[in-house]
């Protein structure tokens, strides 16, 4: 049995906070850094980690074995908390509701971070209006394989639309492979409205640099850099401003000036730099508040793609099927092609993409080790395989996380293919909930 260490209390601008364990080693392999440490990095870099959840409902993503172990998701606050902790109630797509915390001040940071918080996961809108989203969210996830050259470009490109639109965009790394741009916006348009901006965008983007950037949702149609729009959906959460990441060498998710974009390097901010370079130049984002921008001609630029015949394009899986919404089963799933709506009917039908399951795991060392075995068994087929025919999804339950990994035989030739066997390992989380869902349908 691991002997605990006795909790610190640390005084923070008045506020006694008590951090239990507090050498509990949160990163163990390319960095070492214990609970504490987490907490010091945060406090370091305290004004500009606030500013990014100030008065904004947070879901708190639990490590509670570390950045090595599986987290595990939060939405309601704790019963046991200060009295000085603000939560606000919100209301999620399926009609649910919680008691979310709210993070204003350097204790309430330190307090959340000793849950295990090591990325901090604010909602897009404030504590006084929960309806109506005060930030757009532009998220640029590169399918693997992309180079780090293409995501910067695609930033670039993104800052130039931004700009012709009236808007300002705030970038920063993501801590992980991408870039957020963050946008202020005024509190004039619902998350729909404004999920329908980003989805304009998005596609605009791809517009431009069709061999960079796509919009489409299935991970098995992307290519090149994915603008996520369905960021902007209520209900979804992206790590924050200095949030640190759950990877080998503690990155964190860096605010930068626009001039920095061309040249940086996401290697360079960890919880070991990110202090010092916030001593020196302070916040790059600490004027974001000052000008809300407008979405007005994004969302002329949407009605235009409407009128064009582009429709809705996919919600996330948890939400009710929408007016207008492409069709929400994967190309690989679908059977006998997609049924063509008035709206949808000039589109040209999807293909069947010919994808197997070969893991699924809460530990994803298991399943990229699944993947291997995989390989090693179908060497001739693995040999035909192209960096983006790897799929690994990130997938998210209620309450727990989990890696799915697919594989498309899209480039294998049909006498090669191998049929689907049992993934391995095949520890789906979620499984047991919905065999039970599906026999109380029955």
């Amino acid at each position: 049995m691991v002997k605990q260490d006795a909790a610190e209390t640390l005084s923070i601008d008045g506020r006694e906070v008590r951090i239990t364990n507090p050498g509990k080693p949160y990163f163990s392999r390319e960095v070492k850094l214990s609970k504490l440490d987490l907490v010091r990095y945060y406090l370091s870099v305290a004004p500009g980690a606030i500013a990014g959840i100030r008065d904004r409902p947070v879901v708190l993503k639990r490590f509670v074995d570390g950045a090595e172990g599986e987290p595990f998701y939060q939405k309601r606050a704790p019963d046991k908390r200060p009295d000085w902790l603000r939560t606000v109630t919100l209301s999620f797509p399926s009609g649910r509701t919680a008691e979310e915390v709210v993070v204003d001040d350097a204790p309430g940071l330190a307090w959340i971070v000793n849950l295990g918080c090591i990325e901090l996961h604010p909602h897009a809108v404030r504590a006084g209006d929960l309806d109506h989203p005060d930030e757009l969210r532009i998220d640029l996830d590169p399918v693997p394989g992309v180079a780090w050259d293409d995501v910067r470009l695609v930033a670039l490109e993104t800052q130039n639309l931004l700009q012709e639109l009236g808007l300002r965009g705030w970038p920063k790394t993501s801590g992980s492979r991408g870039l957020h741009v963050n946008v202020r916006i005024e509190q004039r348009w619902t998350f729909t409205e404004v999920r329908r901006a980003a989805l304009a965008l998005s596609r605009e983007i791809e517009r431009r640099a069709p061999t960079l950037a796509t919009s489409k949702w299935w991970k098995e149609e992307r290519q090149g850099v994915f603008l996520d729009y369905n960021q902007n959906a209520k209900d979804r959460t992206t790590c924050s401003a200095y949030s640190v990441r759950p990877v080998v060498d503690a990155r964190v998710s860096a605010p930068l000036t626009w001039d920095e974009v061309p040249l940086c390097e996401p290697a360079d901010f960890t919880v070991l730099t990110m202090p010092e370079r916030f001593a020196t130049l302070g916040d790059p984002h600490d004027r974001m508040d000052d000008s809300p921008g407008s979405l007005e001609q994004l969302l002329e630029l949407a009605a235009r793609d409407e009128a064009a015949g582009l429709g809705d394009a996919p919600w996330p899986p948890h939400f009710r099927k929408m007016e207008g919404e492409a069709s929400r089963v994967a190309p690989s799933r679908a059977k006998g092609g997609v049924k063509a709506s008035k709206k949808t009917a000039a589109r040209s039908p999807r293909t069947k993409m010919p994808l197997i399951v070969v893991a699924n795991s809460p530990n994803k060392d298991a399943a990229l080790a699944g993947l291997e075995r995989w390989k090693a068994r179908h060497s001739d087929v693995a040999a035909h395989l192209a960096v983006e025919d790897v799929l690994v999804d990130s997938m998210r339950g209620r309450s727990s996380t989990w890696t799915r990994i697919r594989v498309n035989l899209q480039h294998v030739s049909e006498e090669l293919r191998p049929p689907q066997e049992s993934p391995d390992p095949d520890d789906d989380p979620t499984r047991e909930w919905r065999e039970l869902r599906a026999k109380g349908k029955s």
